[in-house]
């Protein structure tokens, strides 16, 4: 009996220092992010002053959509399937040399391929335009502009592609912070492409496009010392029958289908937005923007960090750690996401005049982001979750599952993007871009459902205690978050009308305000630090 208390009170201890570890970890990489994100916004404030809703802008987010969104397809979502959970093991089961050998091999194989598909990119770029912004055909030029952009923006995919991969090594051996701080230079870049290089070029808009080239191939230096030091850096050669590839790359390509299909739901509100008339795509954009500063800064830290510790755990058979560690992302995802998407409803005016409006971006685009970013903070929550759901999926190596259940996020949103998108236009609605974001963010809550649903079923994921009393904490902290921001909201016309001090002061009273009145009602209600610890 004592044994097993002691061991009880061992594997309790354990469980709260990979608690505090992780969320020890998540605090690097948000606090990383954070930098990011500031910079992201100041960025896309420059942006908004300097080009404005205009075709120039707009013309430059399709070309820079195009090399992002394939960057999902090989980097982001594919790496985290494939790659994460095999050099985890090679981490775990080989010595250091194999590893090395493995990374080698990954990295001259995947370096040739994408090196193909950029210069196919290149060559094709008015063709691929024309397919992903049909509505730019006839508007004066804006596909040549466009083609033009997405010469220099395609080589991109190429640097970043491999910069994640180097994140993925990087985070793998425990260092988050370096991958999280890398796209800082992307924006530092791009701030200085808008303001100094745009000035000195005869076509306005190619600083943007050409401070992207630049940006990734800096991105991608940079990583390479931090490499070395861990003695990581690669000697890459062609060996796609490496055993280590070949079962990366099995668990890639049904993650690349995967991470296409959220991308498909992007191309396909890109072709309806060109064809929305000029501005809908900026619109979208910098509202898109808005709401991925908590997810990134949140929901994107907590999956990059726990992405590999749980491949560890289903690798070593610990499953009941594992459902609990879920569980517990869960509960911090709760707590987070929903006061961020009930402030971004609330708070979406004045963040959005306080930012952007100014310079040539005028009160009609304002009112039309206003509404484009409250119909996309609704599906905060399921985004959010989304994130922190499919990396228990690629832990445990099903890459088919979230294809599957991504499927049907697709064609709903499809179906619902298509339907808003003709239904408000031919009621004359002011702002018909508004039905994409919307269906967007109904897709992503289904698909978080379904996630959720398939792991609890699975038994994957089993709650912990108290998360009924959590989640009447959870509403009441944000109904009287709600109410403060609710005494405190001035109309948008207010908001246009005022001096960028008053606007400052104001937005930062009513964030400070509300944040307060919520981890007060937490706290009064009986929520302690110690509900967020991982115990086992």
């Amino acid at each position: 009996m004592n044994t097993e208390k002691t061991t009880q009170d061992t594997d309790g201890v354990a469980g709260e220092v990979s608690g505090r570890r992780l969320l020890a970890k998540s605090s690097v990489v948000s606090g990383m992010t954070l930098v990011s994100r500031i910079l992201g916004l100041v960025r896309d404030i420059v942006f908004a002053r300097v080009f404005g809703a205009s075709i120039v802008l707009d013309a430059f987010l399709v070309a820079n959509r195009i090399p992002n969104m394939l960057r999902r397809f090989f980097a982001e979502g594919a790496f985290s399937a494939g790659f994460v959970p095999v050099m985890g093991r090679y981490r775990e089961r080989h010595n250091h040399e194999e590893a090395r050998e493995f990374v080698d091999a990954v990295a001259g194989t995947f370096a040739v391929i994408l090196f193909a598909i950029t210069l196919i990119g290149v060559v094709a770029a008015p063709l691929i335009v024309l397919i992903v912004a049909p509505g730019f055909v006839g508007e004066g030029g804006d596909l040549d502009l466009a083609a033009m952009m997405l010469r220099f923006t395609f080589p991109y995919l190429f640097f970043v592609s491999l910069t994640a991969f180097a994140g993925g090594v990087l985070n793998t051996y425990g260092h988050f912070g370096v991958p999280a701080f890398t796209p800082v230079i992307l924006n530092v870049v791009l701030i200085a492409g808008a303001i100094w290089l745009e000035p000195l070029l005869d076509v306005s808009g190619m600083a943007l496009a050409v401070a992207v080239f630049i940006a990734g191939f800096c991105q991608l230096l940079f990583q390479l010392p931090f490499l070395g030091r861990i003695r990581m850096l690669p000697r890459p050669r062609w060996a796609p029958r490496h055993e280590g590839v070949r079962r990366a790359v099995r668990l890639m390509l049904p993650a690349i289908f995967g991470s296409s299909i959220a991308q498909v739901n992007v191309l396909i509100g890109g072709i309806i937005a060109s064809m929305l008339g000029v501005g809908s795509i900026s619109y979208l954009y910098l509202s898109d923007r808005l709401m991925e500063f908590p997810l990134g800064l949140f929901g994107i830290a907590l999956a990059t960090v726990t992405l590999p510790y749980l491949s560890r755990l289903w690798t070593n058979g610990s499953r009941e750690e594992f459902a609990q560690t879920l569980d517990w992302s869960m509960k911090i995802a709760s707590i987070i996401a929903v006061p961020a998407a009930v402030g971004l409803v609330m708070l979406a005016g004045p963040l959005v005049t306080t930012l952007f409006h100014g310079g040539i971006f005028d009160d009609h685009d304002v009112r039309m982001t206003v509404l484009a970013l409250r119909a996309y903070a609704v599906g905060l929550i399921g985004f959010t979750f989304v994130k922190i759901l499919v990396p228990a999926f690629f832990a445990r190596e099903d890459t088919r599952t979230p294809v599957r259940i991504g499927i049907i996020a697709l064609a709903v949103n499809v179906v619902l993007s298509v339907a808003s998108a003709w239904y408000l236009t031919r009621i004359e609605f002011a702002g018909p871009h508004v039905g994409l974001a919307a269906a967007t963010s109904v897709a992503a809550i289904l698909n978080a459902l379904l996630l959720y649903r398939k792991l609890v079923l699975d038994s994957a994921l089993r709650h912990t205690a108290g998360w009924p009393t959590l989640l009447l904490q959870v509403v009441l902290a944000n109904v009287v978050m709600w109410a403060i921001l609710a005494w405190l909201h001035r109309p948008l016309d207010w908001w246009l009308d005022s001096g960028s001090i008053d606007r400052i002061l104001w937005l930062a009273l009513s964030v400070g305000a509300g944040a307060t009145a919520y981890f007060l009602v937490l706290l009064a209600s009986g929520l302690r630090p110690s509900v967020l610890r991982l115990k086992q």
